[in-house]
């Protein structure tokens, strides 16, 4: 994977990125955190693929980060150890740039699930993975949401 990807954002692009966080989000990503909570993550991540692809700004990278959340998911279900870890901390480092909320999710929940996810799955021998807690696995939670 090239660190690139995660090269840090400028101020400048960091301020702009806060500004459009606090938008309207695409009716698609509502249909994705859906997918996302139901466990549907190969179709979430097939939903983000479009949304990414379409973004021209630094925004891509939220798309990004929860795709390669919703693959990750999609490998440990599977019972793909290393997969799921790989795409799991590839989608918390695209999301660590991100305010604590942006288009309407809790960001900073989801990344402090998704560090908890983390530990539990690597806590665990790979021949042990379906011991793995599926009550533990992150949400996507929106601005307001209990």
């Amino acid at each position: 994977m090239s660190l690139e990807r995660f090269r840090p954002l400028t101020a400048d692009v960091l301020a702009a990125l806060a500004q459009r966080c606090c938008g309207p989000a695409p009716a698609e990503l509502a249909l994705a955190v859906r997918q996302f909570n139901q466990g549907e993550y190969f179709v979430c991540h097939e939903t983000l693929e479009a949304l990414w692809r379409a973004e021209p700004t630094p925004l891509r990278r939220l798309y990004q980060g929860i795709l390669h959340l919703a693959v990750g998911l999609h490998h440990l279900q599977r019972g793909n150890r290393h997969g799921a870890l790989t795409k799991l901390r590839s989608g918390l480092a695209y999301l660590e740039p991100f305010p604590p909320r942006c288009l309407g999710l809790e960001l900073e929940s989801l990344r402090h699930q998704v560090r908890h996810c983390l530990e539990n799955v690597e806590a665990l021998p790979p021949q042990q993975l379906d011991r793995f807690n599926w009550h533990e696995v992150p949400h996507l939670r929106t601005t307001g949401e209990d």
